[in-house]
């Protein structure tokens, strides 16, 4: 998965737990000046009140001339008798007159807009800045947010704790306002035993994110970093270009993911969009997924309100399929690419929330005549329109929230020992494809809705062997947790369930005379590695009960044993000839 991507995801179900690093990079395009590029600046004036050349190297002339190296507080003392011209000097630097303001330059940069916005949301509470600049705070008051600002240690003693502030700021190297910043490379040698202790605990308790610092000079920074040895979160770190040496360690050090951007107002913008995007489709719907749940376990137990079961689920159905057939989806009618497919996985997945948990619950605690509901609700799902899409992915994808029901509904009838359910969402209902009505089990399996070099661009799933049917999994867990606890009954279920899928996928096959194609799942792997697994559980039970097996009396494969047989030789022989990766 992308970095950046990855980091979307995190910020997102984590919130407030990443604190951001910035360095001068990030207003470099708001045309602030760095530090050291100030005292140099200084040094040119000191050199031409004195009528003298300093270039090309002001400050080696500046050591020459006065024995020493620049000094930012001596440079202001020399250049600016009083407080206020002091001031009225450095102004020039940072603050923007009316013409800079309308030419854009010494404002609040797309960088500096977006993590206040991220601030206001509340996925940002920690800001580090090694910047002198106000244009983080002046963002921050654009949005509504007043955030703790710590420019100097004894801010740190009298702040609010992290933990309870909306926003804090901490300006490593002071503030332009205040002669005493840090500019010279003895003075980022070494910081307070303060702002040490305040680093060690950030840097202990935060993810990081790392935008436009280079690590050349601030060698107290690059300690503070080196001595935290805990990684409670991950640390992402942005790059231009290849990072110089003294970058490369602490990445190394960190365990850092770098993520490669053109700067710091695309990189920041793309993650307000990402995260923003995550956020717009995890808003609750009013019918939360657990009161949904408890009527729906009501309604199933008194007959009396079969009307009501079927109005709660029908009005459901069609929420999710407005949402999905609707102009919101991620990425329509764009080109499918690893950042937009698992945008629109996380999205249909989080749309389908509260009905999933119906199905889940409908299929494990249901009876015969409630079948029909479950059906005719993945049927919905399964038939959306591809809403005019032309690549080949996203008009496969679009079934996706329908495989998550089959898969959710199936895998709770198994636990509950309800066939006739089971065989019912495998083959009594039915998708549409050229004009030809084809089982679910047929059209909805891992392999039909997200070819595996799709499946490896979902969130922790590049090196799966089985990406997708790992990935349907995970998601799945959650769900059923409350009716089936173990996670090793859990994960059995979930890999017989397949072997079905399988076995009436090639019954089909066979029978529409393609020939043996299997949708190749979790268990195909597993029957290799562990040995005895479901393949070979299944195949004892069939033998043991022939024509007795449950499924097959609960009508499945026409409740011919003969031809179950037949299949289960025929899908037997195909697995064993796949490659072992």
């Amino acid at each position: 998965m992308e970095p950046i991507l990855s980091l979307s995801f995190s910020m997102h179900s984590n919130k407030g737990v990443y604190a951001l690093l910035l360095g001068s990079g990030v207003s470099r395009s708001a045309g602030i000046l760095t530090g050291w590029e100030i005292v140099l600046d200084l040094v040119r004036l000191v050199a031409s009140l004195k009528s003298a050349d300093c270039e090309p190297d002001p400050a080696a002339w500046y050591a020459k001339t006065f024995g020493k190296a620049p000094d930012y507080a001596e440079l202001l003392g020399e250049l600016a008798g009083s407080g206020s011209e002091r001031s009225g000097l450095l102004r020039s630097y940072f603050e923007p007159t009316a013409a800079e303001r309308e030419q854009g330059t010494k404002i609040p940069t797309e960088a500096h807009k977006a993590i206040a916005e991220l601030v206001a949301r509340g996925y940002v509470r920690v800001i580090l800045t090694t910047n002198f600049d106000h244009l983080l705070e002046e963002a921050l008051d654009a949005v509504g947010v007043r955030p703790t600002v710590i420019r100097t240690p004894d801010a740190v003693e009298g702040a609010v704790p992290l933990i309870h502030s909306n926003c804090t700021v901490v300006k490593l190297h002071g503030d332009y306002l205040d002669i005493r910043i840090k500019n010279t490379p003895e003075e980022l040698a070494v910081y307070d035993p303060r702002i040490n202790a305040l680093l060690d605990r950030v840097f202990d308790e935060f993810g990081l994110v790392v935008c436009g610092w280079s690590a050349e000079w601030d060698k107290a920074l690059w300690s503070a970093l080196t001595r935290c040895k805990s990684r409670r979160f991950c640390t992402y770190w942005t790059v231009r270009s290849e990072p110089k040496d003294a970058a490369k360690r602490l990445i190394e050090f960190r365990g850092a993911q770098v993520i490669p951007t053109v700067g710091a107002d695309a990189f920041f913008r793309q993650i307000r969009e990402n995260v923003f995007g995550l956020e717009s489709f995890g808003r609750p719907h009013p019918l939360s997924a657990k009161v949904a749940v408890a009527n729906l376990e009501r309604y199933i137990a008194d007959d009396r309100h079969k009307i009501l079961l079927h109005k709660l689920i029908a009005e459901e159905t069609e929420r999710v399929y407005e949402r999905i057939s609707g102009p919101d989806v991620p990425g329509r009618g764009t080109v499918p690419d690893a950042e937009k497919i698992p945008l629109r996985a996380s999205y249909y997945e989080t749309v389908l929330d509260t009905l999933l948990q119906l199905v889940i619950h409908g299929c494990y605690w249901g009876e015969k005549q409630h079948e029909t509901l479950w059906t005719t609700a993945i049927e919905r799902l399964a038939n959306v329109d591809s809403g005019g899409e032309i690549y080949n992915d996203w008009i496969e994808m679009r079934r996706y929230p329908a495989m998550l029901l089959m898969y959710g509904g199936g895998i709770a009838a198994l636990a509950s020992s309800r066939l006739e359910t089971l065989v019912g969402l495998l083959t009594r209902a039915h998708v549409t494809e050229n004009e030809k009505e084809l089982p679910m089990a047929v059209e909805l399996c891992c392999s039909e809705v997200m070819k595996p070099d799709v499946g490896k661009t979902l969130p922790g799933k590049a090196t799966r062997r089985t990406p997708v049917s790992e990935h349907v999994r995970d998601q799945l867990r959650p769900n059923i947790k409350g009716l089936v606890p173990r996670e090793d009954q859990y994960d059995r279920l979930f890999d017989r369930f397949e072997y079905i899928v399988a076995l009436v996928y090639a019954d089909h096959s066979e029978r529409a005379g393609w020939g043996y194609r299997v949708p190749v799942g979790r268990f195909v792997w597993k029957d290799r590695d562990y040995g005895r697994h479901v393949t070979a559980e299944t195949g004892e039970e069939i033998v043991k009960l022939g024509a007795e097996w449950p499924l097959l009396k609960a009508g499945l494969f026409g409740g011919s044993l003969e031809r179950l047989l037949e299949v289960k030789r025929g899908l037997d022989v195909y697995v064993a000839r796949l490659p072992s990766r």
